[in-house]
């Protein structure tokens, strides 16, 4: 797509989503999250696709919720959209975005505050411009985090670092960002765009498979006894132990040389 208030575009393995309102600093309306859903969809059907980016049109990643948006409800964007407010758009996001088996990498390119931050940090992977800056700034304008800004932000950050972001809601620039942990990788701005490649295409020649239960252990293990955990792993271990990647990584490792992993879940190769 190369219109409307999220653009999808892809470079091989690789899909890059923008968040595409620049004028208003990339606001989230019931619009934008009616598409970034179907996009989502999309993604999690298209088995070629092996890693995500995700992005902000203009000088900004996204200012958060746009505080001027219409209370008309927006159209149906795909067949069974459930429709329904912002927030609850945004939830579906966060949580397809979470589910989704393939690694999804942030790409910050400015300011990332509200549920703006919030929806990057629901990413996997966060790399950001040096001139990028970040905030949950939801206690100026009386509100409370939403977009899973309580569930993120502690495990990124720890509880007590959370507490001070959301009671204060300080404007912190990108280098305290990587400080403590909000972001992994900071770059010069002009950079951002090819750094980010450069990791969304290191991820794209990964195990997909097994970045899929990487991701899913992470977000269930937090919550889960250790007797649980092992077992949870045992169980991923042995569904990645079955696909072509596994004996892809044992003969590479065998010839000394670099793996060339498919992300395929069985022996045919996706199309």
């Amino acid at each position: 797509m190369t219109n409307g208030s999220v653009l999808y575009q892809r470079h091989d393995s690789i899909v890059t989503l923008t968040l595409n309102r620049p004028e208003t600093l990339n606001a989230m309306n019931e619009a934008m999250m009616g598409e970034m859903e179907r996009a989502l969809i999309e993604l999690e059907a298209d088995t070629a696709v092996r890693a995500v980016v995700l992005t902000g049109a203009g000088r900004a990643f996204s200012s958060g919720g746009d505080q001027k948006r219409s209370g008309e409800s927006p159209p149906s964007f795909f067949e069974g959209d459930l429709g329904g407010a912002l927030i609850e758009r945004l939830n579906r996001c966060i949580l397809r975005m979470q589910r989704l088996q393939k690694p999804i990498v942030g790409s910050i390119n400015g300011v990332a505050v509200g549920a703006g931050l919030n929806i990057a940090l629901a990413t996997d992977l966060r790399i950001a411009a040096d001139t990028a800056r970040f905030g949950e700034v939801f206690a100026r304008v009386g509100l409370v985090p939403d977009g899973g800004g309580t569930y993120f932000l502690p495990r990124l950050v720890g509880t007590a670092k959370a507490m001070e972001m959301i009671l204060l809601a300080d404007i912190i620039e990108a280098q305290e960002a990587l400080r403590i942990g909000l972001v992994s990788r900071v770059v010069p701005a002009e950079q951002l765009q090819n750094e980010t490649l450069k990791l969304a295409e290191r991820l794209a020649q990964g195990p997909t498979v097994a970045y899929g239960l990487a991701k899913t252990g992470l977000d269930q293990g937090l919550g889960m006894s250790l007797e649980d955990v092992l077992n949870m792993e045992a169980r991923n271990q042995a569904i990645a132990a079955r696909t072509p990647d596994r004996a892809e990584g044992v003969a590479a490792f065998r010839e000394k040389r670099p793996p060339r992993f498919t992300g395929c879940a069985s022996s045919s190769p996706a199309r």
